[in-house]
């Protein structure tokens, strides 16, 4: 059984920095691409950033290029996200998600399996 369990979140003032985390469990984590999606109130979830098997390979959506940065610990079966210079639009709660195969991160049709979520609140 696939888990994803995000941790992490948080409230932080806009202009700072939050690290959320995501441990993997149920599977061979290193197998599989990772993600990262949001959802804000009201809004539809929307892809964040992803990354392949390895952590070779990123993409990321526009929003965050230059300011989150994705990484993936094989070793320890983690899933990691760095944000910083935070937004008040960047409030929303974070989920880490699962690829369906090793090298495909840019959609959410590419992944199968979701976390929880961790809320982050950017306040002014």
């Amino acid at each position: 059984q696939v888990q994803l369990q995000e941790s992490g979140g948080g409230l932080v003032q806009a202009g700072g920095s939050l690290r959320l985390s995501c441990v993997g469990s149920g599977y061979n984590f290193r197998n599989y691409a990772m993600g990262w999606f949001r959802q804000a109130p009201g809004k539809e979830r929307e892809f964040v950033a992803g990354i392949n098997w390895w952590g070779a390979l990123t993409r990321y959506a526009a929003f965050a290029e230059g300011r989150f940065t994705i990484s993936k610990d094989n070793a320890k079966n983690t899933l990691e996200l760095q944000m910083t210079n935070l937004a008040l639009e960047d409030t929303a709660v974070y989920y880490c998600a699962r690829g369906i195969v090793s090298n495909r991160f840019g959609r959410a049709a590419d992944f199968d399996s979701w976390g929880q979520g961790t809320q982050v609140t950017v306040s002014s």
